[in-house]
């Protein structure tokens, strides 16, 4: 007789790092430890993909892809951290349009706490104010300046904070409204982006770190809003 496969799995919740506002991600399965055989050893290192409106309960970030690697397994929790991000392609196809330039850049960085990554950054031309032309198209000179004004922000403000702090930057885009503002002597720039943002090179794994990202990691998720109940109205008393 043939046994369900499903009898001898095990779920697990995976968790996110406390820098988003839902740390309940989901839940994945594992064969039950048996012999030799350790669940646990089977978890570590799965890589988790979730939306940013999700994470954070906000629709306007549902156009960023996080993905969480899970680092240590604490009773039926997966503790996860970040591992890379990335936009979705619809909205990268919204966003490239005739008649302007694309602008695309890509540095390797290492954060103060020794995680290697490589970042890329994507922004487009815009018009002038009272320009009449059509067209925005920089000139090469122009995008070279602009290149290297995107390396320096990114090599800067990935270089002189650690990991926990650099994604705290990636979810409200503070990186690309930098850049944007740095450039608009250059040619003016919109839709200002880090693109996608890849783990190169780890450290070696330290509990104590990961413990510090994820705060109290048995609590559920953020507390829930207070649901709207509107305002209390005095009633005339009935005669």
């Amino acid at each position: 007789k043939q046994v369900d496969a499903f009898s001898r799995k095990d779920w697990y919740d995976i968790k996110a790092p406390n820098a988003f506002q839902i740390r309940n991600v989901g839940k994945t399965l594992v064969t039950r430890s048996s012999g030799m055989r350790v669940a646990t050893e089977y978890l570590k290192g799965r890589v988790v993909e979730a939306n940013l409106a999700d994470l954070n309960k906000d629709e306007d970030q549902n156009y960023r892809k996080i993905k969480l690697q899970m680092m240590d397994i604490s009773g039926k929790n997966c503790l996860c951290n970040f591992y890379g991000m990335d936009m979705t392609t619809d909205k990268i196809r919204s966003l490239v349009k005739k008649w302007q330039t694309t602008i695309e850049c890509t540095v390797d960085v290492t954060t103060t706490d020794g995680y290697k990554l490589r970042m890329s950054c994507i922004a487009f031309t815009k018009k002038r104010a009272n320009q009449l032309r059509k067209t925005t198209y920089a000139q090469t000179a122009q995008i070279k300046q602009i290149r290297k004004k995107m390396t320096d922000i990114m090599t800067k403000e990935a270089s002189t904070v650690d990991l926990k702090d650099l994604v705290r930057k990636f979810i409200p885009n503070s990186i690309g409204t930098q850049i944007e503002q740095a450039c608009q002597c250059i040619y003016p720039l919109k839709d200002v982006y880090i693109r996608k943002v890849k783990t190169l090179k780890a450290p070696k794994f330290d509990i104590t770190k990961l413990m510090e990202v994820h705060g109290n990691a048995t609590e559920t998720s953020a507390p829930a809003p207070a649901a709207d109940e509107g305002t209390k109205v005095d009633r005339p008393t009935e005669a």
